[in-house]
């Protein structure tokens, strides 16, 4: 295989030598993967295989020039991080065949304009600065370039306009300069001057109300968390004081300065931005992020600072890269080390601090969690003399600054760091870190070893765990995972409701129905005498606590032996959770059984939903009741509570989706009987025809209504109840003069900010109802100012 791709490379530049009689899907293909891996390493110089495959290229533009500009303008989108080797075979292409140059020009514009119709602003940006690298290569005349950035520039007066396209535009413009910025200036100094001047006058009137909500460190010490644009903009400004000298974009085209020169140039074809629809959806700010610096790598190459325009393009290089081979670690940590120049710069610090920036990005990172973790454990098996020891520098970092970091990030710094310790036998120097002993257990550090542990449980055995710390770090150890069964201790027989447990137990072990259990629980007595009715099944706590205390305790062996108790007597559960009182205490008695089992407790939530036992506005009024109070700022607390939003979130979107498709049929049928002119149906026939499908729709648009307002209810219940401890906790503090700033106060805030990110899609079709019943102007500023943050991100 690997001779074979060898012998490919080596033929770019002998197109006599490609058999003649070849199929024309074979050589389409050859020619997709010749354009593809140009660049990648070979036998031959870049210079070489770039004539070599320009001249096949050309050979075939008789036959295959739509196939070519197809492919193309994919690389051109979904390849940025070789950009100006392709720019570069564009411009021998069109010095060699001047009508193909101007085809590919406006085939580039119209897959721009395709883009930004749907939503593709990533994509559009690495169309742009495409583009812009065209200017260098001769193929597009520098005055259009700037002619285009002017219009780019223009949208900034666009008036009621969201913020975020105007920053799209300008960080489009600002993001090309490292590449084209010193031809521009040379060609058009004052226009030039006069686009920087405007791009200033724009970022010092921006609003950026959003940005403490994305930081990942609320400190500006030891790294400012730079807005993106204000960073840009910085590394711009230094770029220009440099004369736009820079020293890391890789320029192939230099190598064919004396052909490049002599070829004809086309200018851009007139773009206008597209205008602002209702449809539009444009990517939100973002906050740099900074974690290194070139005093933690002493012994290497120098990394280039944070406002220069280098470290600007090797992490978007890298960020590229990483985009491009997600989905193949292996293939992505191979792409990563080979990265060009990566002996003048410290390529690992790089590596490592570009795939933390992503893991830690709000609202989300750009790939599942899981892929970061895998990405670095190939990375520390192809560098194992290098990277793990910059990964463990990393990690010591990331530990000392956990008392500013977002609690999001901490969550996520919790998953990968746990699933890490898992791949290396769990070893880690946790002496180093007992520090965190000391402290109230409350605060970040011990909160984060707590849990650690508690993931690194998961992913073993509680023996293992307590093995692997050291015998001080038992307090932050967790608990043994086993059952609490009151009614097992012969000690608690004065229980009400003790020996009816013990009937129970008998009769579940004896396969008894669910007519038996109900027979057996009659005898019960009700604490709420009143409310009890002559069937003796309304709400009931006692006759709860004893059938879901013996019965989690009877399948207490497995997460698959508790599932099939929970389908095995799902009636009886339906019948005593009928009321929101018996909901919430199903949930009561799971936590009283399971508190030492986290995970338990989550599958088990998770399943009870799923069944219907219990609804999500149950959970949510549980998480958030004073029983689970001690274990509030708990890790697990915040995954049920977001699984369960994301269940009412799926559950809305597949009624929704049955609806749509209902009503596609309904109009494919009307469409096909409007084109059928011959038939000689009557009315009557066409009516039977439609009558079940527009029943359909109606029934479905009761239950998308239905499905809408307990989603809608769900989060006025969960920020209903965040804004009543919020107003609690900030007026003990204020009556008793303390301190607002607690570090529970730090966790509850920031989980309310976690709600509006990690939702932001969902909740933004409910705004005006948060904002005229929840948000008001009369609350307090501390709580007020997250909604406002929230608000700015796509304002």
């Amino acid at each position: 295989m690997s001779r074979r791709r060898h012998s490919d490379d080596s033929d770019a530049g002998q197109p006599h030598k490609r058999r003649r009689t070849s199929e024309p899907s074979e050589i389409e293909e050859r020619l997709e993967s010749l354009i593809c891996r140009v660049g990648e390493k070979s036998n031959s110089s870049l210079e070489s295989n770039l004539e070599g495959l320009a001249g096949v290229l050309e050979a075939d533009l008789p036959n295959y020039k739509s196939k070519i500009l197809r492919i193309l303008c994919t690389v051109a989108r979904l390849l940025p991080e070789k950009l100006t080797v392709y720019t570069t075979l564009v411009g021998l292409l069109n010095a060699r065949n001047y009508n193909f140059g101007g085809e590919f020009v406006e085939a580039m514009i119209r897959q721009l304009k395709e883009c930004l119709k749907v939503n593709m602003y990533n994509e559009a940006v690495h169309l742009v600065r495409f583009l812009s690298d065209l200017v260098n290569c001769h193929v597009i005349a520098a005055p259009s370039m700037v002619a285009m950035f002017e219009n780019f520039v223009s949208v900034t007066q666009e008036e009621d306009v969201p913020q975020v396209r105007c920053d799209w535009y300008m960080f489009a413009f600002l993001s090309s300069l490292p590449w084209v910025g010193k031809e521009l200036y040379e060609k058009k100094d004052a226009e030039m001057d006069r686009l920087l001047s405007q791009t200033e006058s724009y970022l010092k009137r921006r609003q950026k109300i959003h940005v403490p909500m994305l930081q990942v460190w609320a400190a500006d010490k030891p790294h400012p968390q730079e807005e993106y644009l204000d960073c840009l903009w910085s590394q711009i400004q230094k770029l220009k004081k440099d004369r736009w000298q820079e020293r890391h974009i890789l320029r192939p085209y230099l190598a064919f300065d004396s052909v490049l020169c002599e070829a004809l140039q086309h200018n851009l074809p007139p773009f206008t931005p597209p205008p602002h629809t209702e449809d539009s959806v444009y990517p939100m700010p973002r906050v740099i992020f900074r974690m290194f610096d070139y005093t933690d790598d002493p012994e290497g190459p120098v990394m280039p600072g944070s406002h220069s325009v280098e470290r600007f393009v090797i992490e978007e290089n890298l960020h590229c890269i990483i985009k491009s081979h997600w989905k193949e670690r292996k293939t992505c940590a191979a792409q990563l080390l080979s990265y060009p120049g990566n002996n003048k710069i410290p390529l690992n610090y790089h590596i490592v601090e570009v795939i933390f920036a992503e893991l830690f990005q709000l609202p989300s990172p750009p790939h599942i969690e899981v892929m970061y973790t895998t990405l670095l454990i190939e990375l520390c098996k192809l560098q194992p003399g290098s990277l793990p020891q910059v990964l463990a520098q990393a990690t010591e970092m990331l530990y000392m600054r956990l008392d500013t970091m977002n609690t999001t990030c901490v969550d996520r710094f919790i998953n990968w760091f746990s699933h890490h310790l898992s791949n290396f036998q769990f070893r880690w120097s946790w002496e180093d870190w007992s520090d965190c002993l000391t402290q109230d257990l409350e605060k970040p550090k011990p909160k984060f070893v707590r849990e650690v542990l508690e993931k690194c449980m998961r992913l073993s055995y509680h023996q293992r765990i307590i093995d692997i710390v050291p015998a001080s770090f038992s307090v932050l150890s967790p608990a043994n995972p086993v059952c609490i069964y009151k009614y097992g201790d012969e000690s608690n027989r004065s229980l009400p409701g003790y020996t009816v447990a013990l009937c129970l137990t008998i009769a579940i072990k004896n396969k008894a129905s669910n007519d038996e259990i109900f027979s057996i629980l009659k005898d019960v007595p009700n604490p709420n005498q009143d409310d009890d009715d002559g069937e003796g099944f309304t709400f009931n706590p006692l006759k709860i606590e004893v059938f879901v205390q013996t019965l989690l305790h009877l399948a207490a062996k497995s997460f698959s032996h508790s599932f099939s108790a929970l389908a095995k007597f799902h009636e009886v559960f339906k019948t005593l959770a009928e009321s929101d009182e018996g909901k919430l205490h199903v949930l009561r008695v799971v936590y009283e059984v399971w508190k030492n089992h986290p995970q338990m407790i989550a599958v088990l939530v998770d399943k009870m939903i799923r069944t219907q036992i219990v609804d999500c506005a149950a959970v949510a009024n549980w998480i958030f009741s004073s029983e689970l109070a001690h274990d509030f700022t708990r890790f697990y607390i915040w995954e049920i509570l977001h699984s369960t939003i994301r269940k009412m979130n799926k559950h809305v979107l597949k009624i929704h989706k049955e609806l749509e498709e209902t009503k596609a049929r309904l109009a494919r049928q009307h469409k096909r009987r409007d084109s059928d002119d011959d038939d000689d149906d009557d009315d009557r026939s066409t009516d039977r025809e439609d009558g079940p499908l527009e029943e359909q729709i109606e029934r479905l648009q009761e239950k998308v209504e239905s499905a809408q307002s307990e989603q809608k209810n769900l989060f006025l219940v969960i920020f209903q109840r965040f804004i009543m401890l919020l107003t609690e906790h900030l007026v003990r503090c204020e009556t008793g003069g303390i301190d607002v700033f607690t570090p529970w106060y730090k966790s509850c805030i920031e989980r309310l900010q976690q709600i509006f990110l990690q939702h932001h899609q969902i909740i933004q079709q409910y705004m005006v109802t948060l904002e005229n019943l929840l948000f008001t102007a009369e609350l307090d500023h501390h709580i007020l100012a997250v909604f406002q943050q929230f608000c700015a991100l796509q304002a």
